[in-house]
């Protein structure tokens, strides 16, 4: 086998897999079900042997992979109907912490020492264990922690104030790209885009990211090598 068929193997089973692992859905590598992370193991042994060894047919190589996939595909499907199937395969949240005391006896049953738990709390932005009310081992082995009510920020509505209607900005330049169909989205059309660039000194090719926020504050981030103008509000 010549150096070329190869490279067009490795090139081929690269872009199935990556196909592969697009079906099997949107979740994160922390957010893996036991039988996720198992199929994702067994995919990237199975993926490397047509390249490692050219003399397998790559039919062969990839009519595995496929049947993996199928069978992951149908367990999710399964696992979502089914509560029961669910928490056998990925297990039940745990409580590691419960009205402030933490519960030891849980933590050993998920085999979770406390350093991991000051760790995650932590990353959490609760370095005093004492502010926490509640935490929660989720199934993905994340920690999710519900602090004491004094503690909590306060919202606008225990301050009495109105709040706005939540909204994402849009994005309306990407990396010198014009997204006409966000543009469109907000009543705005690529003139005004340019001449609101204009203003502060740049071109649309020169603009790395153009956001533009509910309330008509557009911001600009230029590319390396051009001023960076402020914020500007819409009337």
């Amino acid at each position: 086998m010549g150096l070329l068929e190869v490279v067009a193997r490795t090139v081929l089973i690269y872009f199935v897999v990556l196909l592969m692992v697009r079906l099997m859905g949107k979740r994160e590598i922390g957010q893996l079900s036991p039988f996720d992370f198992v199929v994702a193991i067994i995919i990237a042994e199975v993926a490397a042997l047509p390249m490692e060894q050219p003399e397998i047919p790559l039919l062969r190589g990839l009519v595995p992979l496929f049947v993996l996939v199928v069978l992951e595909i149908a367990f999710s499907y399964a696992i979502l109907h089914s509560r029961w199937l669910r928490q056998l395969m990925c297990g039940r949240p745990q409580v590691i912490i419960s009205n402030g005391r933490i519960l030891n006896q849980e933590m050993r049953r998920a085999r979770y020492n406390l350093d991991d738990l000051l760790g995650q709390l932590r990353e959490k932005g609760y370095p005093n264990p004492a502010e926490v009310a509640f935490a929660v081992l989720e199934t993905s082995g994340r920690l999710s922690v519900v602090p004491w009510a004094e503690v909590q920020p306060p919202t606008r509505r225990d301050l009495g104030l109105k709040a706005q209607a939540t909204r994402l900005p849009r994005i309306l330049v990407a990396d010198g790209e014009v997204l006409v169909r966000n543009l469109a989205a907000s009543g705005r059309d690529k003139a005004w885009l340019e001449a609101e660039l204009h203003q502060q000194g740049l071109g649309v090719k020169e603009a790395f990211l153009v956001t533009l926020s509910p309330d008509g504050t557009l911001f600009v981030s230029p590319r390396e090598g051009f001023p960076l103008p402020t914020a500007k509000k819409e009337d």
